[in-house]
């Protein structure tokens, strides 16, 4: 019997035992880095590593895991599976090259499961159906400045950096395999480094918004993504690969885009909140135009979500009524928001979090490590559970696994817009942030941060 991509993918990341950090090093690119391409890229898509962790990773099995949680069926394409993966492992380039052809065909050709719930929830398309489709009573934000926003927003960018930072070391396992190598984690496991594929979106937004500010299009910048980015993973690397053909946004993110509903907007969404302060509306606004560049539907209004929480962060320290309020800057009938009621009533249900974990993690277990929704039920989890502690948010974060770069970046831009980052978390990464962006291989988080609140207070409120 053949097995389900998500059930092949479930298996391989229940056995995956973490890279130990404390004696291995990181594997990430550098800016002049030369993006695989032929029969070097299709092999990575078979068989890889995660450049922070060494967690393995087969994009071409998340894809098809990806598509079947859209409603798909996707039977044809998981029957290749297994055959792929044993020409990857005997090095048969030819015949790999065909049957990954094949693979994508069926992936394309893929009849809609008229079954599967994922079609009883609405996708608005286009910022202002999205925009009608939100709770009716939001509050549109009060766009005062106020005088310690600029500190807020730099302990912001600290925490986002801390967490993904703490995260980037075990990314890609599921909290039991990490609590197996590390014990309970509630530090840094090795030394801390800033350098991750999530950070550099958003600095190219920032460089876009300089030019543009609130005027800001989703063009503008998938065009700067491909002037500055040389590579990307999942559903950024299909947006790069559109935009490079000329299929600009929206359709950059979502034309045979099996990532869409992914974490790539959920975890640089922050962005839009540290540029609206207290406007969470508009941070709304700013995340979606940056959405859908690369992602579509759900994948989107989880950047929307991480945008407003950061948004709301400067107005509202209880992180539970943050999680909460956040959801009304959604469209209210998104499986994304349905998905995050049905975790929000677990936590409200549950006092201890060793119970919850087990069952939000069985509800979402067919979702790849990758996908938004397990991700933001993690980031649920440790806030709720986290109370606003910084170190105790990171502990739960590693409890849950997943994406934990990611979340932990999320998780902390908005506790360090709440309250100062604890310097047990701060001090060790100083004031260094290291991309692999060609111009900005190494830059002050206090002056990205400085340029941030400028840009932020010179545009407010329109």
């Amino acid at each position: 019997m053949t097995l389900k991509a998500w059930e092949r993918e479930r298996k391989m990341r229940d056995a995956a035992v973490p890279l130990d950090r404390r004696v291995h090093d990181s594997n990430w690119f550098t800016a002049d880095f030369e993006p695989p391409h032929g029969d070097d890229l299709i092999q990575m898509f078979w068989q890889s590593r995660v450049p922070g962790s060494g967690a393995p990773e087969i994009a071409y099995q998340g894809m098809v895991q990806a598509k079947g949680n859209q409603g798909y069926d996707v039977s044809k394409a998981e029957a290749l599976l297994e055959e792929g993966l044993a020409l990857c492992e005997a090095g048969k380039k030819d015949e790999l090259r065909a049957l990954t052809a094949a693979l994508l065909a069926a992936l394309v050709e893929a009849p809609v499961d008229p079954s599967h719930p994922y079609h009883s929830y609405e996708h608005p398309e286009g910022w202002e159906a999205v925009r009608a489709a939100m709770a009716a009573d939001i509050d549109e934000g009060t766009p005062d400045w106020q005088p310690d926003f600029e500190e807020r927003i730099y302990q912001g960018w600290l925490g986002q950096l801390a967490g993904g930072a703490f995260g980037t070391a075990i990314e890609g396992y599921t909290g039991e395999q990490i609590e197996k190598v590390y014990g309970r984690v509630d530090g840094y496991i090795t030394r801390p480094e800033t350098m991750n594929d999530d950070v550099v979106y958003e600095l190219v937004l920032l460089d876009v918004f300089e030019r543009m500010g609130r005027g800001i299009t989703s063009e503008a910048l998938g065009l700067e993504w491909v002037r500055q980015i040389p590579f990307g993973w999942s559903a950024e690397w299909v947006a790069l690969r559109n935009l490079s053909m000329g299929l600009m946004p929206p359709a950059s993110g979502s034309w045979n885009n099996p990532y869409s509903d992914w974490i790539g907007v959920q975890m640089r969404g922050m962005i839009g909140g540290l540029l609206a302060p207290a406007e969470p509306l508009e941070a709304a606004r700013l995340a979606y135009i940056d959405g859908v560049v690369s992602h579509a539907a759900n994948g989107v209004y989880g950047g929307m979500y991480a945008a407003v929480l950061t948004a709301l962060a400067f107005r509202e320290n209880d992180v539970r009524a943050l999680l909460v309020k956040g959801l009304d800057y959604l469209p209210q009938r998104s499986e994304y928001v349905a998905i995050v009621r049905e975790v929000l009533d677990v936590l409200r249900a549950e006092t201890d979090p060793a119970a919850a974990w087990p069952r939000i993690s069985k509800r979402l277990e067919m979702y790849n490590w990758i996908h938004a929704y397990p991700n933001i039920a993690a980031v649920c989890f440790a806030l709720w559970y986290g109370e606003g502690d910084f170190g105790e948010t990171m502990s739960l974060l590693a409890r849950a696994g997943n994406d934990v770069d990611c979340n932990a970046g999320l998780a902390g831009t908005v506790l360090g817009v709440i309250a100062p980052v604890p310097d047990a978390w701060a001090a060790p990464i100083g004031d260094l942030l290291e991309t692999y962006i060609k111009g900005k291989e190494r830059l002050s988080i206090r002056e990205v941060a400085a340029r941030t609140a400028r840009l932020a207070r010179q545009h407010r409120g329109g």
